[in-house]
């Protein structure tokens, strides 16, 4: 049975398939805190969405990020932030508040944070859940996929959200990591950070060997293991 909001919202899956995104959905946020409006007000929902990383650069950064790698990752995240900002005119337009999220933009350089995590929106948004690499996994694309969020008001058909991980047995992720930043534990809806990522650890890594791609920022050697995204490339 089609909802009503699912009837009145007909127009964003349109807007999403002219923008060519295949993996979308509404999160429910309401538990959480969330970035403000410039009223100080935060927001219920949000949309979250997915763009897919280059299957080939992907493969390519088993040992290492390379420059084709570092120029994807800003290619895709560029592509995230423009349709985030027409997402949110559109939103607007309709009588709602709307607020972007930037992709990969830290906010709080002790913690390694942003403003919000877009992992947290696409999970409750039931795009996919978090992998022992402390990535988000997709059925569609691995974890071989940049996240965008728009914050709103809007009604939203939301979920369902994901709650604990599907990697099984599989710890290849783990193994890769050369900074030993992971734990090996499974996520679960909640479960802090800590529990699955030494951050640190992880980004002084980066910093030590990659600073050449974006000053430290890029490594991608535990999600290039990941073989959800190597289906992707099959």
């Amino acid at each position: 049975m089609v909802s009503k909001n699912q009837m009145k919202l007909a127009w964003l899956e349109e807007w999403m398939n002219a923008q060519g995104v295949e993996l979308w959905g509404g999160a429910d946020l309401q538990e959480f805190e969330t970035p403000q409006d410039e009223h100080g007000d935060g927001f219920p929902r949000a949309v979250s969405f997915g763009l897919p990383m280059n299957p080939e650069i992907m493969q390519s950064i088993r040992k290492g990020p390379n420059r084709a790698y570092a120029a994807e990752y800003t290619r895709v995240d560029n592509e995230i932030n423009r349709i985030a900002l027409e997402l949110a005119h559109a939103i607007w337009s309709r009588g709602f508040r709307a607020k972007t999220l930037a992709a990969s933009m830290r906010t709080d350089y002790e913690n390694i944070r942003g403003d919000f995590p877009h992992k947290t929106a696409a999970t409750r948004a039931g795009l996919g859940w978090i992998g022992r690499h402390c990535q988000l996994v997709t059925r569609l694309y691995g974890p071989w996929v940049r996240l965008g969020t728009v914050f709103t008001d809007m009604p939203l058909d939301c979920g369902p959200a994901k709650d604990v991980g599907h990697c099984g047995t599989c710890r290849k992720c783990v193994d890769a990591c050369p900074a030993g930043a992971l734990s090996g534990k499974s996520w679960q809806a909640g479960a802090p950070r800590e529990d699955i990522l030494d951050a640190q650890a992880c980004d002084i890594y980066k910093k030590m060997h990659f600073f050449e791609f974006h000053k430290g920022h890029n490594c991608g050697i535990c999600t290039s293991a990941c073989p959800y995204g190597k289906k992707r490339a099959e």
